[in-house]
């Protein structure tokens, strides 16, 4: 049902104001709230701007089910194109099939329905110079106008951040003949260790069509396209799978964060609200968003107030809560990318996988208790020990950094 909000209606004098919100960069977080805002609260006057031919890119975006309530999966069901009962993960010395279920969004459905939601108020192709709290000024040289802007971007590369890197380039293959998977492979590790913790990422769509996605969690952020392309046919090659065609490509660097100081990153945004991984708001392990940017919609489709100033306070409030939250999963990061050797830190993600499958699940919501914690870190670990500990010493002196 949708809510009734009497400031929604814009008032006498407003009509220099080109919207109440405009939304700049047509992704995952920007395109969900423009998603909970048309359905909520129609009275608003919304404009979402994306620079492509298309909002959410070329990107497949996937969760756990047990990342959502309830009333979350309601909502965002219509988006989701893909859904599977299971999945499995496969280490040199571990291969597990998780009963958890496993669902994807494409962004081919993602602009479809998007678009046909939003008619107008969506506007592909137009390029954006720069960002202010209440106007957009676009690459044509006009002003746009509103009570408030959401800067949903991307990342912004900040000197109070200190990162690794997930990444990876996905092919999706058309193959002669049935694939034979019957749930997604969310990590094969039994492949060659080069440049880091590599895994291959593979999403079933239909019997003869699957995503392969090569990823690789290192240090440095460059990537090799030709050469990924060339490892995802040798890995297509080893499993049998003669490819038809390749229906479409996607890569990205995910920011992997180590450490850094939450309210210096937030000062920086100069007071333009955000959103997605503009506003630091992913798993800092996995590099999952969606389920932030679900969060960060419904917050954003419930707020009394939505002028530049108060959008602003409330999501940068928002982030930083989450942040604190997360300090166990930063030091993680630490004891992943600096205390383990490049090629052995597939051993770190082979002991992880043989724990309790309820807190695996609980680790990919973000949602670990004490006791999670402590099962995570207790035993004899997959690093050198001293490594180790100078992983988790090594923070800096920012009081938001403590793991909790």
């Amino acid at each position: 049902m949708p809510v009734t909000h009497a400031a929604d209606a814009s008032p006498p004098g407003d009509g220099a104001l080109d919207a109440d919100l405009i939304l700049v960069g047509g992704g995952l977080a920007n395109g969900l709230i423009a998603w909970c805002l048309a359905a909520e609260r129609p009275a608003l006057r919304l404009l979402l701007l994306e620079a492509g031919p298309t909002l959410g890119g070329n990107h497949t975006w996937s969760f756990h089910p047990t990342d959502l309530s309830e009333a979350q999966h309601a909502w965002l069901a219509p988006l989701v194109a893909h859904r599977w009962s299971g999945h499995e993960v496969r280490f040199a010395q571990r291969q597990r099939r998780l009963r958890g279920g496993y669902a994807s969004l494409t962004s081919e459905r993602f602009h479809a329905l998007l678009s046909a939601l939003l008619g107008p108020r969506a506007r592909c192709g137009v390029g954006v110079q720069s960002v202010m709290p209440t106007q957009v000024r676009l690459d044509d040289g006009r002003v746009l106008r509103a009570r408030a802007v959401i800067d949903g971007r991307g990342l912004r590369r900040s000197a109070h951040l200190a990162l690794g890197h997930q990444k990876f380039l996905g092919q999706e293959l058309q193959l002669d003949a049935p694939h034979g998977l019957d749930a997604p492979l969310l990590m094969d590790a039994t492949v060659d260790q080069l440049d880091g913790y590599r895994f291959v990422y593979v999403l079933p769509f239909s019997a003869d069509t699957l995503l392969v996605e090569d990823t690789y969690y290192a240090d440095a952020g460059d990537l090799d396209a030709e050469a990924l392309r060339g490892r995802i046919a040798q890995y297509a090659a080893a499993r049998g799978w003669r490819v038809r065609r390749v229906l479409r490509e996607e890569q990205g660097v995910l920011p992997i964060v180590l450490s850094g100081d939450v309210e210096g990153f937030w000062r920086e945004a100069g007071g333009v609200p955000a959103s997605g991984l503009s506003a630091g708001l992913f798993h800092p392990t996995t590099g999952y968003s969606l389920p932030d940017a679900v969060a960060l919609a419904e917050l954003v489709a419930a707020q009394p107030d939505l002028s530049a100033t108060a959008l602003f306070e409330a999501i940068r409030r928002h982030a930083i809560e989450r942040w604190q939250a997360r300090g166990f999963f930063r030091l993680l990061n630490r004891m992943l990318f600096r205390s383990a050797p490049p090629h052995l830190r597939w051993k770190v993600m082979q002991r992880f996988y043989g724990l309790p499958e309820g807190l695996i699940a609980r680790f990919y919501a973000a949602r670990l208790g004490p006791l999670d914690k402590l099962r995570i870190v207790s035993g004899k670990p997959p690093v050198p020990l001293g490594a180790a500990l100078r992983a988790v010493l090594d923070r800096p002196a920012s009081s938001t950094e403590a793991p909790r």
